[in-house]
Protein backbone atom coordinates (compact mmCIF):
# COMPACT_ATOMS: atom_id res chain seq x y z
CA UNK A 1 0.00 0.00 0.00
CA UNK A 2 0.78 3.63 -0.76
CA UNK A 3 1.56 4.87 2.95
CA UNK A 4 3.51 8.03 3.77
CA UNK A 5 4.55 6.45 6.88
CA UNK A 6 4.00 3.73 9.62
CA UNK A 7 4.83 3.59 13.24
CA UNK A 8 5.44 0.01 14.94
CA UNK A 9 6.75 -1.42 17.97
CA UNK A 10 5.10 0.88 20.00
CA UNK A 11 1.99 1.37 22.84
CA UNK A 12 -0.77 2.92 21.32
CA UNK A 13 -2.43 4.63 23.86
CA UNK A 14 -6.17 5.53 23.72
CA UNK A 15 -8.37 7.20 26.76
CA UNK A 16 -10.26 3.94 27.19
CA UNK A 17 -7.24 1.41 27.05
CA UNK A 18 -3.98 0.34 25.12
CA UNK A 19 -2.85 -1.65 21.85
CA UNK A 20 0.38 -3.43 22.43
CA UNK A 21 2.67 -4.57 20.22
CA UNK A 22 2.54 -6.21 17.35
CA UNK A 23 -0.67 -5.26 17.30
CA UNK A 24 -0.22 -1.54 17.04
CA UNK A 25 1.59 -0.03 14.23
CA UNK A 26 -0.22 2.97 12.80
CA UNK A 27 -0.27 3.63 9.18
CA UNK A 28 -0.98 7.15 7.65
CA UNK A 29 -1.77 8.63 4.36
CA UNK A 30 -2.10 11.84 3.34
CA UNK A 31 -1.93 13.33 6.91
CA UNK A 32 -4.85 11.05 7.85
CA UNK A 33 -4.32 7.90 9.85
CA UNK A 34 -5.63 5.08 7.56
CA UNK A 35 -5.00 1.83 9.84
CA UNK A 36 -3.91 0.54 13.25
CA UNK A 37 -3.37 -2.78 13.49
CA UNK A 38 -0.87 -5.74 12.90
CA UNK A 39 1.85 -6.14 10.28
CA UNK A 40 1.32 -2.81 8.17
CA UNK A 41 5.35 -2.10 7.86
CA UNK A 42 4.77 -5.13 5.46
CA UNK A 43 2.39 -3.20 3.42
CA UNK A 44 5.05 -0.46 3.21
CA UNK A 45 6.16 0.95 -0.15
CA UNK A 46 9.69 1.70 -1.01
CA UNK A 47 8.95 5.62 -0.27
CA UNK A 48 7.18 5.17 3.15
CA UNK A 49 8.46 6.45 6.10
CA UNK A 50 8.96 3.61 9.20
CA UNK A 51 9.54 4.77 12.62
CA UNK A 52 10.58 2.24 15.17
CA UNK A 53 8.79 3.36 18.75
CA UNK A 54 10.81 1.04 20.41
CA UNK A 55 7.88 -0.15 22.72
CA UNK A 56 7.33 3.59 24.26
CA UNK A 57 3.68 5.04 24.16
CA UNK A 58 2.56 6.34 21.31
CA UNK A 59 -0.22 9.04 22.11
CA UNK A 60 -2.75 10.97 20.36
CA UNK A 61 -1.27 14.72 19.48
CA UNK A 62 -1.58 16.91 22.28
CA UNK A 63 -4.78 19.31 22.45
CA UNK A 64 -4.06 22.83 24.59
CA UNK A 65 -6.99 24.79 24.56
CA UNK A 66 -6.33 27.46 27.00
CA UNK A 67 -3.52 29.44 25.17
CA UNK A 68 -2.94 33.18 25.32
CA UNK A 69 -0.66 34.27 21.98
CA UNK A 70 -0.40 38.18 20.98
CA UNK A 71 -3.26 38.81 23.42
CA UNK A 72 -2.62 39.92 26.99
CA UNK A 73 -0.68 42.06 29.69
CA UNK A 74 2.51 40.91 28.71
CA UNK A 75 2.07 43.01 25.62
CA UNK A 76 5.41 42.87 23.20
CA UNK A 77 7.52 40.66 25.67
CA UNK A 78 5.24 37.53 25.68
CA UNK A 79 4.70 34.77 23.35
CA UNK A 80 3.22 35.53 19.20
CA UNK A 81 1.62 32.61 16.91
CA UNK A 82 5.00 32.09 16.06
CA UNK A 83 7.30 31.30 18.95
CA UNK A 84 4.24 29.91 21.20
CA UNK A 85 3.20 27.20 18.27
CA UNK A 86 6.45 26.58 18.09
CA UNK A 87 7.28 25.95 21.58
CA UNK A 88 3.91 23.69 21.78
CA UNK A 89 5.14 21.25 19.01
CA UNK A 90 7.93 21.05 20.91
CA UNK A 91 6.64 19.78 23.81
CA UNK A 92 4.52 17.18 21.88
CA UNK A 93 1.46 19.64 21.52
CA UNK A 94 -0.04 19.75 17.66
CA UNK A 95 -3.39 21.83 18.12
CA UNK A 96 -3.79 25.03 20.31
CA UNK A 97 -7.11 27.24 20.50
CA UNK A 98 -5.88 30.82 21.75
CA UNK A 99 -8.30 34.10 22.67
CA UNK A 100 -9.50 36.28 20.11
CA UNK A 101 -10.27 39.23 23.00
CA UNK A 102 -13.67 41.67 22.51
CA UNK A 103 -12.59 44.99 24.64
CA UNK A 104 -15.29 46.55 26.88
CA UNK A 105 -15.16 49.42 23.72
CA UNK A 106 -15.98 46.98 20.51
CA UNK A 107 -19.01 46.39 19.53
CA UNK A 108 -18.41 44.19 16.02
CA UNK A 109 -16.40 40.91 17.28
CA UNK A 110 -16.35 39.94 13.80
CA UNK A 111 -14.13 42.70 13.24
CA UNK A 112 -12.20 41.32 16.55
CA UNK A 113 -12.07 37.61 15.25
CA UNK A 114 -10.74 39.11 11.60
CA UNK A 115 -8.06 41.03 13.59
CA UNK A 116 -6.90 38.05 15.20
CA UNK A 117 -6.77 36.33 12.00
CA UNK A 118 -4.75 39.16 10.52
CA UNK A 119 -2.40 38.98 13.23
CA UNK A 120 -1.52 35.46 12.85
CA UNK A 121 -1.21 36.47 9.34
CA UNK A 122 1.31 39.22 9.81
CA UNK A 123 3.37 36.57 12.07
CA UNK A 124 3.90 34.18 9.04
CA UNK A 125 0.79 31.81 10.50
CA UNK A 126 2.07 28.85 12.99
CA UNK A 127 3.85 25.61 13.32
CA UNK A 128 0.88 23.74 15.16
CA UNK A 129 -2.51 23.42 14.21
CA UNK A 130 -5.17 25.94 15.73
CA UNK A 131 -8.42 27.63 16.54
CA UNK A 132 -9.99 30.93 17.94
CA UNK A 133 -12.32 31.13 21.30
CA UNK A 134 -13.72 34.46 21.98
CA UNK A 135 -13.45 36.55 25.21
CA UNK A 136 -16.60 38.71 25.27
CA UNK A 137 -16.05 41.53 27.70
CA UNK A 138 -19.18 43.98 25.68
CA UNK A 139 -21.97 41.18 25.12
CA UNK A 140 -24.42 43.66 23.69
CA UNK A 141 -27.85 42.48 21.86
CA UNK A 142 -26.24 42.63 18.36
CA UNK A 143 -23.42 40.91 18.93
CA UNK A 144 -24.98 38.07 20.92
CA UNK A 145 -28.20 37.98 18.69
CA UNK A 146 -26.38 38.57 15.26
CA UNK A 147 -22.74 38.34 15.36
CA UNK A 148 -22.08 34.84 17.43
CA UNK A 149 -24.53 32.92 14.88
CA UNK A 150 -22.44 34.21 12.08
CA UNK A 151 -18.91 33.00 14.18
CA UNK A 152 -20.64 29.93 15.17
CA UNK A 153 -21.79 28.63 12.29
CA UNK A 154 -19.83 30.58 9.46
CA UNK A 155 -16.47 31.41 11.58
CA UNK A 156 -15.78 27.34 12.91
CA UNK A 157 -15.82 29.30 16.46
CA UNK A 158 -17.67 27.27 19.03
CA UNK A 159 -16.59 28.55 22.37
CA UNK A 160 -16.81 31.76 24.52
CA UNK A 161 -14.60 32.68 27.80
CA UNK A 162 -15.87 35.21 30.50
CA UNK A 163 -14.69 37.08 33.38
CA UNK A 164 -15.98 37.32 37.25
CA UNK A 165 -12.89 39.49 37.25
CA UNK A 166 -10.83 42.36 36.50
CA UNK A 167 -12.30 45.50 35.36
CA UNK A 168 -11.52 45.47 31.61
CA UNK A 169 -13.17 41.80 31.87
CA UNK A 170 -15.47 41.21 33.85
CA UNK A 171 -19.07 40.61 33.19
CA UNK A 172 -22.17 41.07 35.95
CA UNK A 173 -24.48 37.91 36.66
CA UNK A 174 -26.93 38.90 34.94
CA UNK A 175 -24.39 39.87 31.60
CA UNK A 176 -23.22 36.16 32.08
CA UNK A 177 -27.28 34.82 31.76
CA UNK A 178 -27.98 36.42 28.79
CA UNK A 179 -24.38 34.99 27.49
CA UNK A 180 -25.26 30.99 28.67
CA UNK A 181 -29.11 31.76 27.29
CA UNK A 182 -27.68 32.66 24.44
CA UNK A 183 -24.63 29.96 23.57
CA UNK A 184 -27.12 27.44 25.36
CA UNK A 185 -29.10 27.83 22.10
CA UNK A 186 -25.77 27.69 19.69
CA UNK A 187 -24.16 24.95 21.41
CA UNK A 188 -21.07 26.92 22.22
CA UNK A 189 -19.21 26.06 25.19
CA UNK A 190 -18.56 28.89 27.53
CA UNK A 191 -15.48 28.79 29.87
CA UNK A 192 -15.48 31.14 32.83
CA UNK A 193 -12.61 32.56 34.78
CA UNK A 194 -13.80 32.41 38.58
CA UNK A 195 -12.85 34.55 41.21
CA UNK A 196 -14.46 37.37 42.99
CA UNK A 197 -13.13 40.55 41.85
CA UNK A 198 -14.84 42.51 44.68
CA UNK A 199 -13.25 40.59 47.78
CA UNK A 200 -9.98 40.69 45.64
CA UNK A 201 -10.05 44.20 45.17
CA UNK A 202 -10.86 44.88 48.42
CA UNK A 203 -7.86 43.11 49.91
CA UNK A 204 -5.82 44.32 47.19
CA UNK A 205 -6.38 48.20 48.45
CA UNK A 206 -5.88 47.11 52.20
CA UNK A 207 -2.58 45.61 51.69
CA UNK A 208 -1.20 48.39 49.43
CA UNK A 209 -2.26 50.99 51.79
CA UNK A 210 -0.11 48.49 54.75
CA UNK A 211 2.88 48.61 52.29
CA UNK A 212 2.60 45.20 51.65
CA UNK A 213 3.43 44.80 48.25
CA UNK A 214 5.55 42.39 47.35
CA UNK A 215 5.01 39.55 44.60
CA UNK A 216 4.04 36.97 47.51
CA UNK A 217 1.34 39.15 48.06
CA UNK A 218 -0.34 38.42 45.23
CA UNK A 219 -1.09 35.10 46.47
CA UNK A 220 -2.27 36.74 49.74
CA UNK A 221 -4.99 38.88 47.95
CA UNK A 222 -6.37 36.07 46.22
CA UNK A 223 -7.34 33.46 48.91
CA UNK A 224 -8.55 30.05 47.80
CA UNK A 225 -11.92 31.47 48.95
CA UNK A 226 -11.97 33.68 46.39
CA UNK A 227 -12.34 31.37 43.55
CA UNK A 228 -14.01 29.02 45.54
CA UNK A 229 -17.12 31.60 45.98
CA UNK A 230 -17.09 32.98 42.17
CA UNK A 231 -16.81 28.83 41.42
CA UNK A 232 -19.54 27.91 42.98
CA UNK A 233 -21.79 31.22 42.22
CA UNK A 234 -20.89 30.36 38.18
CA UNK A 235 -22.13 26.65 38.92
CA UNK A 236 -25.52 28.02 39.98
CA UNK A 237 -25.92 30.33 37.19
CA UNK A 238 -25.14 27.41 34.64
CA UNK A 239 -27.51 24.91 36.77
CA UNK A 240 -30.22 28.19 36.27
CA UNK A 241 -29.83 28.71 32.42
CA UNK A 242 -29.36 24.91 32.13
CA UNK A 243 -25.82 25.56 30.15
CA UNK A 244 -22.55 23.70 30.21
CA UNK A 245 -19.81 25.35 31.17
CA UNK A 246 -16.10 24.56 32.15
CA UNK A 247 -14.32 26.38 35.31
CA UNK A 248 -10.75 27.78 33.49
CA UNK A 249 -7.66 26.88 35.64
CA UNK A 250 -9.68 25.23 39.03
CA UNK A 251 -6.44 25.32 41.42
CA UNK A 252 -7.89 24.61 45.18
CA UNK A 253 -10.04 21.22 46.20
CA UNK A 254 -12.75 23.43 47.86
CA UNK A 255 -13.56 24.36 43.99
CA UNK A 256 -12.98 20.75 42.73
CA UNK A 257 -15.28 19.88 45.53
CA UNK A 258 -18.01 21.74 43.83
CA UNK A 259 -17.62 20.85 40.49
CA UNK A 260 -17.54 17.16 41.93
CA UNK A 261 -20.72 17.67 43.97
CA UNK A 262 -22.40 19.23 40.59
CA UNK A 263 -21.48 16.44 38.31
CA UNK A 264 -22.60 14.07 40.96
CA UNK A 265 -25.72 15.67 40.31
CA UNK A 266 -25.98 15.44 36.42
CA UNK A 267 -25.14 18.64 35.69
CA UNK A 268 -22.99 19.62 32.60
CA UNK A 269 -20.37 21.19 34.20
CA UNK A 270 -16.70 20.88 33.18
CA UNK A 271 -13.33 21.94 34.62
CA UNK A 272 -9.68 22.31 33.76
CA UNK A 273 -6.87 22.42 35.75
CA UNK A 274 -2.81 23.26 34.60
CA UNK A 275 0.42 21.67 35.55
CA UNK A 276 1.57 24.96 37.69
CA UNK A 277 -1.57 23.66 40.46
CA UNK A 278 -0.14 20.63 40.27
CA UNK A 279 3.38 21.19 41.28
CA UNK A 280 3.89 24.89 41.95
CA UNK A 281 3.49 26.04 45.78
CA UNK A 282 3.09 30.13 46.58
CA UNK A 283 6.27 30.11 48.56
CA UNK A 284 8.01 30.50 45.38
CA UNK A 285 6.55 34.10 45.30
CA UNK A 286 8.77 34.78 48.07
CA UNK A 287 12.48 34.72 45.68
CA UNK A 288 14.42 36.79 46.33
CA UNK A 289 15.37 40.11 43.93
CA UNK A 290 12.03 40.27 42.46
CA UNK A 291 12.33 36.57 40.97
CA UNK A 292 8.95 36.00 43.17
CA UNK A 293 7.41 37.86 40.18
CA UNK A 294 8.09 34.93 37.79
CA UNK A 295 5.64 32.64 39.53
CA UNK A 296 2.52 35.42 38.97
CA UNK A 297 -0.68 34.11 37.79
CA UNK A 298 -4.29 34.21 38.58
CA UNK A 299 -5.64 32.27 40.47
CA UNK A 300 -2.06 32.22 42.30
CA UNK A 301 -0.31 28.98 42.93
CA UNK A 302 -1.54 27.62 46.54
CA UNK A 303 -0.16 27.28 49.99
CA UNK A 304 -1.54 24.03 50.98
CA UNK A 305 -0.36 20.79 49.96
CA UNK A 306 -3.48 19.62 50.07
CA UNK A 307 -4.68 21.81 47.20
CA UNK A 308 -2.63 19.67 45.06
CA UNK A 309 -2.73 16.69 46.01
CA UNK A 310 -6.75 17.41 45.55
CA UNK A 311 -6.02 18.18 42.17
CA UNK A 312 -4.33 15.56 41.17
CA UNK A 313 -7.29 13.13 42.42
CA UNK A 314 -9.75 14.97 40.48
CA UNK A 315 -7.47 14.17 37.82
CA UNK A 316 -8.03 10.56 38.55
CA UNK A 317 -11.10 10.16 39.27
CA UNK A 318 -12.38 12.41 36.22
CA UNK A 319 -13.36 15.39 37.81
CA UNK A 320 -11.28 17.35 35.79
CA UNK A 321 -12.29 17.31 31.97
CA UNK A 322 -9.00 18.95 30.91
CA UNK A 323 -5.50 19.80 31.62
CA UNK A 324 -4.21 22.91 30.03
CA UNK A 325 -1.52 25.39 29.94
CA UNK A 326 -2.84 28.30 30.28
CA UNK A 327 0.44 29.85 28.64
CA UNK A 328 0.12 33.42 28.90
CA UNK A 329 3.97 34.37 29.29
CA UNK A 330 5.74 37.65 29.64
CA UNK A 331 9.44 38.36 30.13
CA UNK A 332 10.24 38.59 33.43
CA UNK A 333 13.68 40.47 33.00
CA UNK A 334 11.76 43.50 30.69
CA UNK A 335 10.42 46.61 31.55
CA UNK A 336 7.24 45.52 29.42
CA UNK A 337 7.19 42.28 31.06
CA UNK A 338 7.23 41.05 34.50
CA UNK A 339 9.14 44.29 35.78
CA UNK A 340 6.25 46.36 35.13
CA UNK A 341 5.32 45.68 38.78
CA UNK A 342 8.94 46.99 40.01
CA UNK A 343 9.73 50.82 39.95
CA UNK A 344 12.67 51.90 38.33
CA UNK A 345 14.17 54.40 41.27
CA UNK A 346 12.50 53.28 44.09
CA UNK A 347 13.03 49.35 43.61
CA UNK A 348 9.92 48.63 45.11
CA UNK A 349 7.45 46.06 44.32
CA UNK A 350 3.99 46.83 43.37
CA UNK A 351 2.40 42.79 42.74
CA UNK A 352 -1.10 44.30 40.95
CA UNK A 353 1.17 45.79 38.03
CA UNK A 354 2.76 42.55 37.75
CA UNK A 355 1.76 41.07 34.38
CA UNK A 356 -0.43 37.82 35.64
CA UNK A 357 0.07 34.38 33.50
CA UNK A 358 3.21 31.66 33.28
CA UNK A 359 4.79 30.21 30.65
CA UNK A 360 4.30 26.64 30.41
CA UNK A 361 2.93 25.08 26.42
CA UNK A 362 5.68 23.44 25.81
CA UNK A 363 5.93 21.77 29.39
CA UNK A 364 2.26 20.77 29.68
CA UNK A 365 2.68 17.22 28.26
CA UNK A 366 5.75 16.57 30.10
CA UNK A 367 4.69 17.66 33.19
CA UNK A 368 1.36 15.22 32.69
CA UNK A 369 3.45 12.42 31.98
CA UNK A 370 5.65 12.74 34.76
CA UNK A 371 2.12 12.54 36.45
CA UNK A 372 1.83 9.28 35.51
CA UNK A 373 5.28 7.92 36.11
CA UNK A 374 4.93 9.24 39.79
CA UNK A 375 1.47 6.72 39.85
CA UNK A 376 -0.72 9.85 40.19
CA UNK A 377 -2.72 9.44 36.88
CA UNK A 378 -2.72 6.47 34.60
CA UNK A 379 -1.31 7.30 30.96
CA UNK A 380 -4.83 6.91 29.85
CA UNK A 381 -6.35 9.58 31.95
CA UNK A 382 -3.65 11.67 30.72
CA UNK A 383 -5.03 11.15 26.90
CA UNK A 384 -8.17 11.57 28.20
CA UNK A 385 -7.53 15.14 29.64
CA UNK A 386 -4.58 16.18 27.88
CA UNK A 387 -5.67 15.03 24.16
CA UNK A 388 -9.34 13.42 24.08
CA UNK A 389 -11.33 15.19 26.01
CA UNK A 390 -9.89 18.62 24.62
CA UNK A 391 -11.02 17.69 21.18
CA UNK A 392 -14.28 16.91 22.20
CA UNK A 393 -15.37 19.82 24.52
CA UNK A 394 -14.48 22.30 21.90
CA UNK A 395 -15.50 20.52 18.94
CA UNK A 396 -11.95 19.35 17.26
CA UNK A 397 -13.58 16.31 15.89
CA UNK A 398 -10.19 15.13 13.86
CA UNK A 399 -7.89 15.49 16.49
CA UNK A 400 -7.34 14.13 20.26
CA UNK A 401 -7.43 10.13 19.11
CA UNK A 402 -5.56 7.43 17.45
CA UNK A 403 -8.04 6.17 15.03
CA UNK A 404 -8.60 5.91 11.59
CA UNK A 405 -10.06 8.64 9.74
CA UNK A 406 -8.30 11.26 12.43
CA UNK A 407 -5.63 13.30 11.94
CA UNK A 408 -2.28 12.27 12.15
CA UNK A 409 -1.31 14.35 15.05
CA UNK A 410 1.00 11.37 17.13
CA UNK A 411 3.38 11.69 19.61
CA UNK A 412 6.11 9.15 20.03
CA UNK A 413 7.70 9.43 23.75
CA UNK A 414 11.10 7.35 25.40
CA UNK A 415 10.81 3.75 26.13
CA UNK A 416 11.05 3.76 29.97
CA UNK A 417 14.04 4.77 31.59
CA UNK A 418 15.72 6.10 28.40
CA UNK A 419 15.33 9.51 29.13
CA UNK A 420 15.90 11.83 32.22
CA UNK A 421 15.44 15.02 31.69
CA UNK A 422 16.35 18.53 33.56
CA UNK A 423 14.24 21.19 32.24
CA UNK A 424 16.24 24.08 31.23
CA UNK A 425 15.09 27.41 29.66
CA UNK A 426 17.78 27.85 27.52
CA UNK A 427 16.65 24.64 25.78
CA UNK A 428 12.99 25.50 25.62
CA UNK A 429 11.41 27.28 22.59
CA UNK A 430 9.48 29.91 23.46
CA UNK A 431 10.12 33.48 23.56
CA UNK A 432 10.22 34.64 27.24
CA UNK A 433 13.50 34.28 29.96
CA UNK A 434 12.08 32.23 31.85
CA UNK A 435 10.60 28.58 32.83
CA UNK A 436 8.45 28.58 36.01
CA UNK A 437 9.96 24.55 36.11
CA UNK A 438 13.68 25.03 36.10
CA UNK A 439 15.26 22.19 37.04
CA UNK A 440 12.75 20.28 37.31
CA UNK A 441 13.68 16.30 36.47
CA UNK A 442 11.59 14.85 34.15
CA UNK A 443 11.36 10.74 33.51
CA UNK A 444 10.38 11.83 29.72
CA UNK A 445 9.69 14.15 27.10
CA UNK A 446 8.48 13.90 23.23
CA UNK A 447 10.61 11.68 21.06
CA UNK A 448 8.92 12.45 17.88
CA UNK A 449 5.61 14.77 17.31
CA UNK A 450 3.84 14.23 14.43
CA UNK A 451 1.32 16.94 12.97
CA UNK A 452 -0.59 15.53 10.45
CA UNK A 453 1.64 12.91 9.45
CA UNK A 454 4.75 15.36 9.25
CA UNK A 455 7.33 15.15 11.79
CA UNK A 456 7.61 18.14 13.44
CA UNK A 457 9.58 17.64 16.20
CA UNK A 458 12.78 15.18 16.88
CA UNK A 459 14.57 15.51 19.80
CA UNK A 460 17.71 13.24 18.59
CA UNK A 461 17.46 14.01 14.73
CA UNK A 462 17.56 17.27 14.25
CA UNK A 463 15.09 19.13 17.00
CA UNK A 464 12.65 21.42 15.44
CA UNK A 465 11.98 19.97 11.87
CA UNK A 466 8.33 21.85 11.44
CA UNK A 467 7.62 25.00 8.92
CA UNK A 468 5.91 28.28 10.29
CA UNK A 469 2.92 28.53 8.11
CA UNK A 470 2.27 24.64 8.21
CA UNK A 471 0.15 24.86 10.75
CA UNK A 472 -3.35 25.49 10.11
CA UNK A 473 -6.69 27.17 11.63
CA UNK A 474 -9.20 24.60 12.23
CA UNK A 475 -13.16 25.43 12.35
CA UNK A 476 -14.36 23.46 14.93
CA UNK A 477 -18.39 21.72 15.92
CA UNK A 478 -20.07 22.08 18.91
CA UNK A 479 -19.30 20.17 22.68
CA UNK A 480 -19.69 16.38 21.98
CA UNK A 481 -19.45 16.01 25.76
CA UNK A 482 -22.11 16.86 28.72
CA UNK A 483 -24.76 18.50 27.16
CA UNK A 484 -27.84 20.34 28.38
CA UNK A 485 -30.88 18.51 30.33
CA UNK A 486 -33.94 20.63 29.80
CA UNK A 487 -34.03 20.33 33.79
CA UNK A 488 -35.20 23.41 35.44
CA UNK A 489 -35.23 24.85 38.44
CA UNK A 490 -38.83 26.17 38.25
CA UNK A 491 -41.06 27.22 35.86
CA UNK A 492 -38.98 30.10 34.45
CA UNK A 493 -37.59 29.72 30.67
CA UNK A 494 -34.62 32.34 29.92
CA UNK A 495 -36.09 32.15 26.29
CA UNK A 496 -40.03 31.65 25.12
CA UNK A 497 -40.62 28.59 23.59
CA UNK A 498 -42.04 27.91 20.46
Amino acid sequence: MNFDLVITNGIVVTSSGTLQPPNSDIAVTDGVITHVGRGLTALAGPDTQIIDAEGAHVTPGGVDTHVHLSQGAGGITMDGFDTGTRSAVCGGTTTVVCFAAQEKWDEDVLKVVDDYHAKCASQGGTYSDYGFHLILTNPTPAVLDEQLPILRNEGGISSVKLYMTYDNRQLSDAQIMAVLARTRQLGMTTMIHAENWDMIKFIIKQLEERGQTDPYFHAVSRPPLVETEAAYRAICIAELMDTPILLVHVSTKASRDHVRAAQTRMLPIHAETCPQYLYLMSDVLKMPDFEGAKYVCSPPVRDSPDDIAALWEGIANGTFTTLSSDHCPSCWDHPQGKKLGLDAKTNIAKFSAIPNGLPGVETRLPLGYQGVTDGKISIEKLVEVACTNPAKLYGLEKKGVIAPGYDADIVIWYPSGKALVTVENGKLHHKVDYTPYEGFQLNNWPRYTILRGKVVWARDDGGLLGQQGYGKFVKRIGNQLRQSRNIWVNEWRPFVQQ
